[in-house]
């Protein structure tokens, strides 16, 4: 009996192994439909809009183009093969909710989540094909805003400069940063054309902050061949000694200043012409010299994390909207998704002006609306079909 008993429950147990292998390898194969047809929507929404975007740019700026002579060769290369990337990734929130929403809606239209629902799968077990494909988004958006798109914004800024706007900046006044400890450095006027800083001085302190150099000089010319040096030219010197004071002038003299005209020209863009590492390296060079002007690289440093992020909390609003089947089909899905997505890039904006213009803190700043999306993610959520 017991040996009856054993085949029994070993044939059962056959039975019921079967069963989960099949299950799972079933479950398997739904994820990869998901994430498929969640990542040729998504792809497909950038193309179809982007395209669109390029031919009302063209349009606008044929004229511009014409006028100025600009290369067929750089307006494809130079900065349309650079303005894609650039747009696709500031609008990546926008794509991600119309492909959820587009296809999921599809899904429900044709009651195929429905069907999920009744082999027992949970809704926490049907998000995890649209979170991985977030993750695909997520990391692709994340490599392309720090690493791929500098460099190419380098290229597209400068054509815009050159064929567009024609706009350069190419002076700076009342500079004042600390170019090493105890060292500042002032330039009342520097103009870029010749690489010359005019009425310059550099002040010298010791540990208790006591005065111990100061060097005034008519000129300040900055040397493209060698890296941090500049000619100094109609120069005074005066050193104090305790109470005695030496001065010494000349009219040229070649010194090793750590500072780059970059460091106080910033042009408008610049900081989306650097990668994470740069933009975290001139943040921090920047804030020790005590140079004010850097909230714009604070928010790009921190807005690329957040953007990144961001994929995962717009994929579960859009999931949970789109995922209970509704008459009229997915039209006010669709209507609801573009308004909650176009509101999210409109406070990511406005967020980053409070933090440009206002007291707050750009790394609090760019999450801000992610913060209040979480929210409304996890309300939705809960509210979604079970």
């Amino acid at each position: 009996m017991k040996k009856i008993s054993f085949k029994l429950n070993k044939g059962m147990f056959r039975k019921i192994f079967d069963r989960e292998i099949f299950h799972t390898k079933w479950l398997k194969r739904l994820d990869r439909y998901i994430i498929v047809k969640f990542l040729g929507t998504y792809f497909f929404a950038i193309a179809l809009i982007i395209s669109i975007a390029v031919v009302f740019d063209i349009n606008e700026n044929i004229d511009r183009f014409i006028n100025n002579k600009a290369p067929l060769k750089a307006i494809i290369f130079d900065y349309y093969l650079n303005f894609i990337p650039y747009y696709t990734n500031l609008f990546s929130p926008l794509f991600v909710f119309i492909a959820v929403i587009f296809f999921t809606s599809k899904l429900a239209e044709n009651s195929e989540i429905i069907a999920m629902f009744s082999t027992g799968m949970s809704f926490k077990r049907l998000m995890v094909p649209y979170m991985i494909s977030a993750a695909i988004i997520s990391g692709l958006t994340f490599v392309l805003s720090t690493e791929v798109i500098p460099k190419g914004s380098v290229t597209r800024l400068k054509f815009e400069n050159v064929y567009k706007k024609k706009k350069t900046v190419n002076y700076a006044g009342n500079i004042q940063l600390e170019v090493d400890t105890g060292v500042i450095a002032y330039i009342e006027r520097y103009e870029d054309y010749n690489k010359t800083g005019y009425r310059f001085s550099l002040d010298k302190f010791d540990k208790d902050h006591k005065l111990v150099s100061h060097l005034t000089a008519r000129r300040i010319t900055y040397d493209t061949t060698t890296y941090h040096r500049w000619i100094i030219k109609d120069y005074m010197i005066r050193e104090m000694k305790g109470m005695r004071e030496h001065i010494t002038r000349g009219d040229n003299m070649d010194s090793i200043i750590k500072m780059e005209p970059q460091d106080f020209l910033i042009q408008r863009g610049q900081q989306e012409t650097m990668t994470s590492p740069q933009l975290s390296e001139y943040i921090s060079k920047q804030k020790q010299r005590g140079f004010a002007n850097i909230k714009e690289f604070e928010v790009e440093y921190h807005r690329r994390i957040a953007t990144s992020f961001a994929a995962f909390i717009l994929t579960t609003i859009g999931l949970s909207l789109s995922s209970r089947k509704v008459k009229g089909g997915m039209g006010l899905h669709l209507g609801i998704g573009l308004g909650l997505s176009f509101s999210y890039i409109l406070f990511q904006t406005i967020s980053s002006t409070f933090a440009v213009n206002g007291n707050v803190p750009p790394a609090i700043a760019v999450w801000i609306p992610n913060i209040l999306y979480l929210f409304i993610a996890i309300y939705l959520y809960r509210k979604a079909p079970k």
